[in-house]
This record gives structure tokens, C-alpha cells and sequence, in this order.
């Protein structure tokens, strides 16, 4: 006797209920744990971060887009080993001078991938341009600028404006980004300046510094603030490489800003 197979109606993940959309089932429900992490697994690869695949995701329980970038460097060390967490941390900072180009698609927006975020490109500048009228002048559909705009209102606006660290602006049209070089860094030691080396590593990316986790023979300034003489520090003064103690007023008194305009 054949028995009735019935459709699921909670989502194995979180329990949350099931929609049924063409015959396919989805979970919508904004705590479901496996949406969580398909996301940060997505914005991961959008972004290139080598080594944030998702079992590292699942050992640092990162759960939103934040979360990556208040990884430290020691904690990294500590959960996934010393030389996956230097090159990981490395990774991750260096991700920070990542175009609006690359960003934008890698939030995972309904309908706004690289084609959208293409046209986009050609009509504003800054992520804070776009709005109904700039959308549909980029020729985007109703549906993708309601998608669009929408995100922008409840999560970008009221959560994640000033918890990342990118500038949020496009490369302009047939311009190539040219990196900048001001020389390559090497933190060691824990930072006063900073609350992380995270948020150092970023400032020093934006401002078009290389930043190292070990002092390789190409480093240029060593950053330490800790007063400790570590073995690095008496290699990099015996390399004649620059020493700073106070990472933030070196770069203000340098550049003006620890940020980028």
C-alpha cells in the first residue's frame, strides 16, 4: 500500500516554517543558522578571502558580515592554528581595500549580482547615491531597485553603515584601481592605538600599505606599542626598519586621518 509523502514544513536548520515557492521549499526566518552561514561563505569567496571556507566559518562562529572583520589575529592563531590564522588574518585585512564593485554583489541582495552592480558603477559613485531614482537611471527593473533599496533602508542604514571598513565607492568606468604602495607593515605585540589589529590592518590597507603578519626582508615599518622587546623587534632594529609605538598618531600626523577620503 502506498503511503502519502508529505512535504516538509520546517526548516531542518532552525525549525523555522517552510515556504513553498514553484515547488521549492525556502526558509526566510532571519535566525536560521545554515542562512547564516551560506552568506558569510558567499561574501568569503565574492571577496576572495583565501581560508575563510566553511568549516573555519563554523569554528569562529562568524554569523554576519562584522563578525569577519573583528577577527584578531591571536585569537585566530589560537582557534585554527599559528600559521592558518597569520595568513587568514592577512586575508582579511587586505580584503578591507576591496572596491564597492566587489562588495555590493557580495552581500548576497535579491536580483543585485555583478551585472546590476555593473550598471550601478556607471551611474553613481557612492553606495549612499543609490536610491529609486539613481537605480532606475542605472536601468535597473522595479524589482531589483525595491530589493535594493530595501536592503539599504533596513540592514546597511540600520546596522552595518560604520561597522565595516570599506569606502563603499566604485572604480570609476575604464579606470583601473592603481594600488598604492607606501611601504609594507608588520605588526607585533598587542596595539593601544587599535582596538584590534583587525581595524589596524584596515586603516593601514586604505591608506595603500602592505601589511605582513611575520617580518619578511621586504617590511618597512614594525608597529609596537606593547614597549616589549620581542625577537622581532630586535630583528627589525637591527635591520634598520622603522619602529612605531603609537600606530595611530604616526598615520594622523603622516596622512591627517587613519581613513581614506
Amino acid at each position: 500500500m502506498l503511503r502519502e509523502i508529505l512535504p516538509p514544513t520546517e526548516c531542518p536548520s532552525c525549525g523555522g516554517e517552510l515556504t513553498s515557492v514553484n515547488d521549492l521549499f525556502y526558509c526566510y526566518s532571519s535566525n536560521c543558522s545554515a542562512q547564516k552561514q551560506k552568506k558569510i561563505e558567499h561574501f568569503a569567496k565574492t571577496l576572495k578571502i583565501k581560508g575563510l571556507g566553511p568549516a573555519t566559518i563554523e569554528k569562529l562562529n562568524i554569523t554576519d558580515f562584522d563578525e569577519v572583520y573583528m577577527c584578531d589575529e591571536e585569537i585566530l592563531c589560537e582557534i585554527i592554528g599559528e600559521k592558518l590564522g597569520t595568513k587568514l588574518y592577512s586575508e582579511i585585512s587586505n580584503s578591507a581595500s576591496a572596491p564597492l564593485d566587489l562588495v555590493l554583489p557580495a552581500f548576497g541582495i535579491h536580483l543585485i549580482g555583478k551585472t546590476a552592480t555593473k550598471k550601478l558603477s556607471e551611474t553613481v559613485t557612492y553606495l549612499h547615491e543609490i536610491n529609486a531614482d539613481t537605480c532606475e537611471r542605472a536601468g535597473l527593473g522595479p524589482k531589483a531597485t525595491e530589493s535594493l533599496c530595501g536592503w539599504l533602508k533596513k540592514e546597511w542604514y540600520g546596522f552595518y553603515d560604520g561597522c565595516l571598513p570599506f569606502d563603499m565607492k566604485f572604480t570609476p568606468p575604464g579606470v583601473l584601481p592603481v594600488p598604492m604602495d607606501r611601504g609594507v607593515v608588520c605588526i607585533t605585540g598587542k596595539l593601544k592605538s587599535f582596538k584590534t589589529k583587525a581595524q589596524a590592518g584596515t586603516a593601514l590597507v586604505n591608506l595603500g600599505y602592505i601589511v605582513k603578519t611575520s617580518l619578511t626582508k621586504d617590511v618597512t615599518l614594525l608597529v609596537n606599542e606593547s614597549g616589549i622587546e620581542s625577537a622581532k623587534t630586535k630583528q627589525a632594529r637591527d635591520s634598520g626598519v622603522e619602529i612605531i609605538t603609537d600606530l595611530q598618531s604616526y598615520l594622523e600626523k603622516k596622512y591627517g586621518t587613519t581613513q581614506v577620503d
